[in-house]
């Protein structure tokens, strides 16, 4: 294994590389682009909160201020340092042991709670459509979906990006005539009112920026998968190059289209899209966006369940988590107990509803995502003759933009978050460094043990 010596060694590529399987460009456009947007569903309280006009500008001005420096940052860091666990050994070279842990472990158990949501939200679907009497057969429905994720990421990376495709092509194809209808039946402005009249301007914005940074968020995360793409080093700044101006329009364009049409902001909640459906194209329309609502929940969880499992796969090898987790399929190319491991911990937190998990979640991904970007700066400091075919434009400036505009963005929405998933945010934050301390000298002498010739130190 070669490594690069900064803060600690770090592998730079992973020992099981052979045995990984490989995606292209278009399997990793969509398997991105499912991570990162999903489709035009989920958000659609941000209208009736923020206002139709303010909600709009949210969605074009946000991707800017957010979506492209952690695309930029992502680019430079997957050229410069192409590895399996992407974010997490990039934090660990830059900044060490214990802080590349922190990152580690805090999405990896984070993301228990984002898959427990999407489970969440596909049970959700299924509900308004067949009879869930109470609260454990709902839990099944959504257990049910994120053990079929949890299989077809265990028949391999080949497979999730083919099905996305798939999928994605089926969720675009209803949504694309969902917009046509709207545009072609206008009668609302659609920025009109810019602010509803009777919201403090603390919720208006408070919110919306919320929401548009949780639609907006994951540029970085399948930087996890990046040994399984062909050519890395050219394909992950290509593929986010592709993505980011593709969530902007697919989300822009079917809510203006709504409002064009439709109006009624004040009644804009969540599943909202469906429902002007109806008023569009009649039942038939609806119905084909509800499937398309369900398609975008599908994707959302099988991408995030992708991305995750490389996170305890990388830290296996690296010796903080048992070494077992580290094995692949010898078959599929897939870290299987990994996998196993993920689905369970993510169906036990179904249990809870979706605005918890969410809320909760959002202090895990803000942490996590601020080291991604810090770690732009130290390795720049650290590794300056680091090979990297793509660079961060504007030299010092552009990269003190890239690093500090996202993490003000999140200070903010942390600041402003609500009180109950700021104390569990916090209390699941302090347990990082407490797992590193019971977790990371156990492994390594476990490991040392499992290796011929060698014992552990004394």
């Amino acid at each position: 294994m070669s490594s690069l010596t900064t803060g600690s060694q770090v592998a730079i590529t992973t020992v099981n590389q052979g045995k990984l399987r490989r995606i292209g460009l278009a399997s990793f456009v969509a398997v991105l682009y499912a991570y990162c947007a999903g489709g035009p569903f989920g958000f659609e309280a941000m209208i009736s909160t923020s206002g139709p006009g303010m909600a709009l500008l949210f969605i074009l001005v946000i991707p800017l201020l957010f979506s492209v420096p952690m695309a930029l940052a992502t680019a430079e860091m997957s050229s410069a340092m192409p590895v399996e666990g992407g974010f997490y050994r990039w934090t660990r070279a830059a900044f060490g042991d214990f802080w590349g842990f922190q990152c580690g472990w805090w999405n990896w158990t984070g993301t228990f709670l984002i898959t427990g949501a999407y489970g969440v939200q596909l049970a959700d679907t299924v509900a308004r459509v067949l009879p869930v009497h109470n609260r454990f057969q709902h839990w099944v429905i959504a257990f049910a979906f994120i053990v079929l994720v949890g299989l077809l990421n265990f028949l391999g990376i080949r497979l999730v990006g083919m099905v996305t495709m798939v999928l994605l092509l089926l969720q675009m194809a209803p949504v694309a005539v969902f917009t046509y209808f709207g545009f072609t039946h206008a009668h609302f402005n659609p920025f009109h009112p810019w602010m509803p009249p009777d919201h403090p301007w603390r919720e208006v914005y408070g919110v919306g920026l919320a929401l548009g940074l949780w639609i907006y968020a994951g540029y970085e995360q399948l930087s996890t998968v990046i040994e399984e793409v062909e050519d890395p080093a050219r394909n992950f700044p290509h593929g986010l190059a592709i993505v980011v101006p593709l969530a902007v329009i697919s989300f822009f364009l079917p809510v203006a289209a709504a409002l064009t049409a439709a109006g009624n902001w004040q009644k804009w909640q969540t599943g909202y899209m469906v429902t002007a459906a109806r008023s569009l194209g009649g039942p038939w329309l609806q119905f084909a966006m509800f499937g398309a609502a369900a398609i975008c929940a599908f994707i959302l969880l099988d991408s995030t369940i992708l991305s995750v499992t490389r996170i305890p796969f990388t830290m296996s090898e690296d010796g903080y988590l048992h070494h077992s987790l580290a094995r692949l399929n010898a078959r599929f190319g897939t870290p299987a107990r990994a996998i196993l491991l993920s689905v369970i911990s993510s169906a036990v937190l179904a249990f809870w509803n979706l605005t918890q998990l969410i809320a909760i979640y959002a202090w895990l991904r803000a942490a996590t995502s601020m080291l991604t970007l810090l770690s732009l700066w130290r390795l720049r400091l650290l590794a300056p003759g680091l090979k990297r075919q793509f660079v961060v434009p504007g030299g010092t400036v552009g990269m003190a933009a890239v690093v500090l505009i996202p993490i003000s963005l999140f200070a903010w929405a942390l600041i402003n978050s609500d009180p109950s998933a700021t104390k569990w945010g916090l209390a699941w934050l302090v347990v990082g460094p407490v797992a590193y301390l019971l977790l990371r000298t156990p492994n390594r002498l476990i490991r040392r043990r499992s290796e011929p010739g060698t014992e552990p130190q004394q």
